[in-house]
């Protein structure tokens, strides 16, 4: 009888420490949207619609476009024959989707309600990552370089009031990834990947006004965030997986550590003090000590080149977009924010 008692007793406590850890965990799962029909192919990027429910996600591979219910997280409409979609800007005041396709050489603008696209911006083939200034309502793509077979690649400057294309910034490396404004004054920081650095620009200007080299051997440098209050600029890079925290006044190092590999997403959490890593594999999440100070709190499973994801702060939520392999079908994979 004793002995029952003890296996018991130990049976509960296992269950017990199970659920604490599972609880004690940064993202805790509490749904999985299935994405029926598609093939192989990497996802890229997510944009939010707070007021009307909706996610939009680009099945780069897949040409498509995907509306999801954050209410009732389902898939609720597909864009379909969409060239190569890579990034999105959602305007709810115009109620307009702005979707780069780089292998239509365009950024396609659509209207959100009736999904039908209604014009479509000119730009050089491989446009890509975005930002965008809710001041102006100017969106910067990246475009050209690679895939357009030029040693620079720009910067185009598109006016989302108008549809119309402004300007182009030339840019002295043919691989530039993501690009992330400042809220508090001009600069815009974009990720010169072909040169391993960090460019600095003025927003107004029409060259960079400064190059941060990264440390040696830190290579290919593609996921990029700010944190602003606290001077501080997070790069992602993949040769090898790492975290690298920089002074967003001078450039200078402050730290750098192990990450995931293959990151293509990476998200500031403010409220929560850390950095969501979408990798190959796992989501890493580093907690922010302080501003100099960082580690990693927790290595949440991902899977096979799920490393598209995005931290919604409205909905306290991080979405990750799996994509098809093998056994494993597509989906994205709801958690919230502990």
């Amino acid at each position: 009888m004793k002995h029952i008692q003890i296996l018991v007793l130990a049976f509960v406590s296992a269950v017990a420490l199970n659920a604490t850890a599972q609880n004690a965990m940064p993202l805790k799962l509490v749904a999985t949207i299935p994405l029926p029909g598609l093939h192989d192919g990497d996802f890229d990027h997510f944009a939010p619609d707070i007021d009307g429910h909706r996610l939009f996600l680009t099945g780069e591979e897949n040409e498509k476009v995907l509306v999801l219910d954050t209410d009732a997280n389902k898939l609720v409409h597909t864009i379909e024959d969409v060239k190569a979609p890579h990034a999105i800007l959602y305007r709810k005041d115009l109620k307009k989707m702005f979707v780069v396709a780089g292998d239509a050489s365009a950024v396609q603008v659509y209207d959100a309600d009736s999904y039908k696209m209604g014009a479509e911006i000119k730009v050089s083939i491989d446009a890509d990552s975005i930002a965008y200034d809710p001041a102006t309502h100017y969106m910067y793509v990246v475009n050209g370089g690679r895939e357009a077979h030029t040693p620079y690649s720009l910067i185009s400057i598109i006016d989302t009031n108008t549809s119309k294309k402004l300007r182009d910034i030339k840019i002295a490396t043919n691989h530039v990834e993501a690009v992330v404004l400042e809220k508090s004054g001009p600069r815009l920081f974009c990720n010169l990947t072909g040169l391993s650095a960090v460019g600095v620009m003025d927003r107004k200007g029409s060259a960079l006004k400064a190059t941060w080299p990264l440390p040696a051997g830190d290579k290919v440098n593609v996921a990029m965030a700010l944190d602003e209050a606290n001077h501080r600029l997070f790069v992602v890079t993949r040769t090898p997986g790492k975290l690298i925290v920089l002074n967003s006044d001078t450039g200078k190092v402050v730290t750098s550590l192990d990450a995931v590999g293959m990151v293509d997403d990476m998200s500031y959490d403010a409220t929560h003090k850390r950095l969501y890593l979408a990798g190959d594999g796992a989501v890493d999440v580093f907690e922010q000590k302080d501003a100099d100070h960082y580690s990693l709190l927790a290595k949440v499973p991902g899977s096979f080149r799920a490393k598209t994801g995005l931290l919604v702060p409205e909905l306290n939520r991080y979405y990750l977009a799996v994509p098809h392999h093998e056994k494993q079908d597509a989906e994205v994979r709801v958690y919230d924010i502990q």
